[in-house]
């Protein structure tokens, strides 16, 4: 495969994170999803529902019509407080099955959003950046939409050994 577009790259890239978000979260059990690890962190149900939000988020940023409700995960906004062991199911904890079955939902309009951006839009201003950067492009903002994605990939990976699952990238 030839990569000739920044758009080309970040297919190539969010594949990657598909594959092994999905690897990651195979075989764990909706009580190992919500074991916090100490002295501090998110569990697995909350880092794996914001990366589907921020998927959402992706897909605002490319024109593309989500395939869930935005306002399910509001729980699981960026500096949302933990969850916790004691929280009720009305507190807006979702199922990993429902979060996995979103974040997958996501992949055909990311496909078509990345693949329809022109490198005129990607050269266009941000609708938002996340550490407030002026200069923020749309290009510059997937690539942090994507950087962020495999940083809390990576904590998802360490929580599956935590939880005593076997690691996937060996």
């Amino acid at each position: 495969m030839t990569i000739e577009t920044i758009s080309q790259t970040l297919i190539v890239q969010f594949g990657y994170t598909e594959f092994v978000f999905d690897a990651t979260l195979k075989d764990i059990s909706e009580e190992a999803a919500l074991f916090h690890p100490q002295p501090g962190g998110n569990c697995m149900n909350w880092i794996a529902g914001h990366l589907t939000r921020t998927r959402g988020n992706t897909l605002e940023v490319l024109h593309q019509e989500l395939p869930f409700e935005m306002g399910k995960y509001d729980r699981y906004k960026r500096a949302a407080e933990p969850l916790t062991d004691s929280d009720n199911p009305d507190s807006g904890i979702l199922t990993m099955d429902e979060i996995q079955s979103d974040f997958f939902a996501c992949k055909s309009p990311l496909l078509a959003g990345l693949d329809a951006l022109t490198p005129e839009q990607s050269a266009a201003p941000a609708p938002f950046s996340p550490f407030d950067n002026k200069e923020e492009t749309v290009g510059s903002l997937l690539a942090a939409l994507l950087f962020h994605e495999s940083y809390h990939i990576g904590q998802l990976g360490l929580l599956r050994r935590l939880v005593g699952a076997d690691g996937i990238i060996k």
